[in-house]
């Protein structure tokens, strides 16, 4: 247990009340938001513009704590992926993948992952517990002093994307909390254009998300229709394709230049088939919508093979012609576990015992 309060925990607003209960003015949240986040620095006494007697206080009652490297590994494409240790001996996994004119730090939410997506390796090692706000803001903290100490061309974070281990949405508090930090001009200052959650389709907190935020969305869909989606993701069975694809169309409504992400894993022989792209193509028809085709990458004991190249064009094609924007992702990392559904860290699994956590945090949103 930690005595002392983590900084990191709070977003600005957080800060201001934090320095408001010590009798602080609420610009001493701004300067230490700048020390931490822009400086890249986590002493107090190092904080110049900030009295003696404050760095005092600040020592006794608070501190900076991050997620600790455990390895670093570097792929032959310039992916990096790094397990980070947390309290209770867990671990937890974040990618960064450069590209030529961008650079995107994946982020992780939770140990693991409760929602049981079949193809999934995140999903098959179980759950343990939401990441803290720190423990998630943190993730860029670390990388980013990472690269400064290993310094790579082209290597800078312009983009963060919530897709790394766990549900962003079942961690709804810590994860708006995080965002706000990444967005904020006093912090890391993304634009809500480079800040991008995934979910595998929590409904009533993609409402509520927008209510609070408005970041761009990434939606984990994976297949065409409620039977298919109901194997490959089980979370389908709670919250339908036609409710989600509603929450999605709500999201984004008055927000005419923008669009949803929707992701989709092509599955040899699951769901790769020319009828498959044309049922999504109808389905998508009224949305705003950017998909993303992921090939599949394989894992130990998993029970499926990636679509071949051919189909996977086939597949693109066919929705392309359908007014759908449509990508094939170029797998990244792959030779170090670093690819899409490959992450996985060390988990404490205690599924069994959170389900009942997992169903009362659903009920709150």
């Amino acid at each position: 247990m930690h005595d002392k309060v983590n900084l990191l925990d709070f977003d600005r607003a957080g800060l201001e009340g934090f320095f408001a209960e010590i009798g602080e003015k609420p610009f001493r949240a701004i300067q230490i938001l700048k020390w931490i986040y822009q400086f890249g620095v986590k002493d107090f006494d190092a904080m110049t513009n900030i009295s003696k007697s404050l760095r005092e206080q600040l020592k006794e009652r608070a501190e900076v704590r991050l997620p600790e490297i455990v390895t670093e590994q570097h792929s032959a494409d310039g992916t990096s992926k790094w397990l980070l240790r947390l309290d209770n001996g867990n671990s937890i996994e974040m990618v960064f993948i450069p590209e030529d004119e961008r650079g995107t730090l994946c982020v992780s939410s939770q140990i693991g992952c409760a929602l049981e997506c079949s193809f999934c390796s995140t999903a098959q090692q179980g759950f343990n517990r939401n990441l803290s706000t720190g423990e998630i803001i943190g993730q860029l903290w670390v990388a980013n002093r990472a690269m400064e100490i290993r310094p790579r061309e082209g290597r800078k974070i312009s983009n963060v994307v919530m897709m790394g281990m766990g549900e962003p949405l079942l961690n709804f508090e810590n994860v708006v909390r995080a965002m706000n930090l990444m967005m904020d001009d006093n912090a890391y200052g993304l634009s809500k254009r480079r800040v991008t959650l995934s979910t595998a389709g929590v409904v009533p907190a993609i409402m509520r998300l927008k209510q609070v935020s408005d970041v761009s969305l990434a939606v984990s869909l994976h297949a065409p229709n409620d039977e298919l989606r109901n194997e490959l993701v089980p979370l389908n069975r709670k919250y339908p394709i036609k409710a989600l694809l509603e929450a999605c169309r709500e999201y984004i409504r008055d927000e005419s230049r923008r669009r949803i992400t929707f992701e989709y894993v092509m599955l040899d022989g699951i769901n790769d088939s020319p009828q498959h792209a044309r049922q999504l193509a109808k389905l998508l028809k009224d949305i705003p919508a950017k998909m993303n085709l992921i090939p599949f990458n394989p894992f130990p004991q998993s029970q499926y093979l990636c679509s071949n190249r051919e189909t996977i064009d086939r597949f693109r094609d066919v929705l392309m012609k359908a007014g759908i924007v449509t990508v094939t992702r170029k797998t990244r990392g792959e030779d170090i576990d670093a690819a899409c559904g490959q992450l996985a860290g060390k988990v404490n699994d205690k599924t069994k015992r959170t389900q009942r956590k997992i169903v009362m945090l659903e009920r709150r949103l």
